[in-house]
């Protein structure tokens, strides 16, 4: 099984490690505030209270030679670059950095970051414009290998309940929906799909395509 670690529980992290362990992969979930941790700890077993500039602490509690590490540490910037040379040095392959402002992009990427995103720009920009507008299929990488994809509900979807969907996309994971214009982010397996209702997918790139074949 794949892991997966996030380092930086505030609000981008923790939305990204609670959608991830919805998913068929081990998730490390990091963060030096006890509070972060013990919230997460709901959705996953392996989340620890941790310093993540140390490179020693990272490596007893797993994240080292990850193919996949998402940086998500808030205003201190010195610690996210910390971060991720630390990651480096632990040879973690792709390493996905939140940065808050285009400074701090570009240091990480001199660093060695793999990807660096800016959450507070596209927030109100492209993901309000393709999980929220009216359109048919938008999606949106959320890193190398995966991707949310958010559908306007068709007739392979309407009157199915949730739990019969997932059931039958077994390898994607509803992580929201909105009906009669509400977001709902808690889940209702008995929700039964409704015209017009929004799905947004969570899942790995190489099962993207078969799943379009229904859609």
């Amino acid at each position: 099984m794949k892991t997966i670690a996030v380092i930086g529980l505030g609000r981008f992290g923790f939305y990204i490690a609670k959608s991830l362990s919805r998913l068929d992969v081990n998730v490390i979930a990091v963060d030096n505030d006890e509070k972060r941790v013990q919230e997460i700890s709901e959705y996953i077993d392996d989340a620890y209270i941790v310093d993540s500039i140390n490179k020693q602490a990272l490596e007893e509690i797993g994240v080292y030679n990850l193919d996949t590490v998402i940086v998500s540490i808030g205003e201190n910037i010195e610690a996210s670059i910390l971060t991720v040379m630390a990651l480096k040095d632990l040879n973690n392959k792709r390493i996905i950095a939140k940065a808050i402002n285009s400074t701090h992009g570009e240091i990480l990427t001199k660093i060695g970051a793999f990807k660096v995103i800016y959450p507070e720009k596209i927030a109100g920009r492209m993901l309000v414009k393709k999980l929220i507008d009216n359109m048919t299929v938008e999606e949106i990488d959320v890193s190398n290998t995966i991707k949310m994809i958010k559908l306007v509900a068709n007739e392979n979807f309407i009157y199915k309940k949730i739990s019969e969907i997932e059931a039958e996309f077994k390898d994607l994971k509803i992580i929201s929906y909105k009906t009669e214009g509400i977001w709902r982010m808690e889940i209702d397996p008995s929700h039964k799909v409704k015209k017009d209702d929004l799905l947004v997918f969570l899942g790995e790139s190489k099962y993207i395509k078969d799943f379009y074949k229904h859609i």
